[in-house]
């Protein structure tokens, strides 16, 4: 059921996912942003044309739900974004050895998981390469469910996030459709959909080895009555293909991630196809997207880049130009810690302290994209209101 739109919300599509690749716009071309209100409003046709349900402009998503405070891809993770009012929360999705869809950020379970600290998982340790990067491990598609079950999740990056470490071992590792259950219950309790973000991580690998994702997924959100296009969630993915299969499969809006400049998706390099990311931020490249997408998630820089001394620069045109084209942005990762910011946006010497986030997001905002991950939602969600008072 649709709800009934409220003053001061917008219809919104869009989309973006983790980490923050590469810097540079030479290939993007730079310019003064757009005034807010003229982004908004064509962001505001963008989204009539899609549907895709009400979010508010700019919305705020949950990047692997709250990472910032929790360890990620969490059942507890999630449940602290929602309580917090995230507008929407990200999955990413690798399968297991008989098939299941679980929500880890990668196969390599080493870093998020106590598969470590298994002895009758010793044996498990491998060494792959996983789209081009050499990887030794534990992957999720060397276990079953009822296996991985056993492992309990904990903090993948203890040295910049030590209070995250409490909460080691609290949590399995969520199964898709455990998710959506959740996804369900917290619905009826607070009376509207929960919307979530579906990313399917490397599907080419996967597919070579008869653990395709596409259909998988596409069967859960059929089962859960969430693959019309007005169903609260995206499907998100690196692999241009990967959305343009689930085109034919669900209705609901895709997303195409875009990282650094100089990137290929992986799927571009196994068929040879030579383009890079500069290509397909380009118009023409962002007229090809918008042929089976209905919105990008660029990495940050794409939209702001920075300077050659870690400095925030100036605003590129891609929001303009996907606009223009009727695609929405959703970039991708603003975290609180120093580590991850501009250098003009740290405050005090040490690199896990808190920095200027709140300015970064005014900037970001006030280029006119439709919605930003983050690691921390609850400060995205205050700058958010800051900037739709302004409006």
């Amino acid at each position: 059921m649709e709800e009934e739109q409220q003053p001061g919300r917008r219809t919104l599509l869009g989309a973006a996912v983790l980490g923050a690749a590469g810097a540079g716009a030479m290939a993007l071309g730079t310019g003064t942003a757009h005034a807010a209100g003229d982004e908004a409003a064509s962001a505001g046709r963008s989204r009539d044309r899609h549907g895709g349900g009400e979010l508010p402009f700019p919305a705020v998503i949950a990047h692997r739900g709250t990472s910032g405070y929790r360890p990620e891809h969490t059942l507890g993770s999630y449940q602290l974004a929602i309580d917090m009012g995230a507008d929407v929360i990200e999955q990413d999705l690798v399968p297991t050895k008989d098939g299941h869809l679980v929500c880890r950020h990668e196969n390599d379970i080493t870093a998020t998981t106590d598969v470590a600290d298994h002895p009758e998982f010793a044996s498990r340790k491998a060494t792959k390469t996983v789209d081009g990067a050499k990887l030794t491990g534990w992957f999720t598609e060397d276990f079953t469910l009822r296996e991985l079950k056993t492992l309990r999740a904990k903090e993948r990056i203890p040295a910049q996030r030590q209070h995250n470490t409490l909460y080691n071992g609290r949590w399995e590792v969520p199964t898709f459709e455990e998710v959506l259950d959740w996804a369900e219950e917290q619905g009826r309790r607070r009376g509207r959909r929960v919307w979530l973000h579906v990313e399917t991580k490397h599907p080419t690998y996967f597919a070579k080895l008869g653990l395709a994702l596409e259909k998988p997924l596409a069967k859960l959100l059929r089962r859960y009555g969430r693959h019309k296009a007005h169903s609260p969630n995206f499907v998100q993915s690196f692999e241009p293909s990967s959305i343009a299969k689930l085109g034919k499969l669900v209705d609901c809006p895709g997303v195409v991630l875009l990282g650094a400049l100089t990137t290929r998706p992986w799927d571009f390099v196994e068929s040879g196809d030579p383009r890079t990311v500069a290509d397909l931020v380009k118009p023409e490249g962002l007229q090809w997207i918008a042929e089976f997408a209905q919105g990008i998630g660029p990495t940050l820089e794409l939209v702001i880049p920075r300077n050659t001394d870690g400095t925030l620069g100036e605003p590129t045109t891609l929001v303009r130009d996907a606009h223009a084209r009727k695609l929405l942005l959703h970039p991708y990762t603003v975290r609180n810690e120093n580590t991850f910011l501009p250098v003009d946006f740290r405050r005090g010497q040490d690199p896990n302290d808190y920095g200027d986030a709140f300015g970064l997001f005014k900037r970001y905002f006030a280029t006119g994209i439709d919605g930003l991950f983050s690691d921390n939602c609850d400060t995205a969600l205050l700058a958010a209101e800051e900037f739709r008072g302004r409006g």
